[in-house]
């Protein structure tokens, strides 16, 4: 019985929502403005470390299917 009850109190920490520290959060301006090609960059650089290791296992899917 005691093991329910402990996983029971686990579920209920885990259910309470959680509260956000009011001092984290700054309503400021940005102190540094990325420009536009800045801003493309870094989009580009995102882009590519996500898409290039699907695009590579999607490229050598029938390799993978022979193995």
């Amino acid at each position: 019985m005691s093991g329910f009850t402990r996983s029971f109190n686990f579920l209920n920490c885990t259910l309470k929502p959680l509260t956000t520290l009011k001092t984290n959060i700054s309503s400021k301006p940005a102190k540094h403005i990325l420009s536009t090609g800045e801003q493309v960059f870094v989009m580009a650089t995102i882009f590519v470390s996500i898409l290039a290791p699907a695009g590579w296992v999607l490229s050598h899917l029938e390799e993978y299917k022979s193995r």
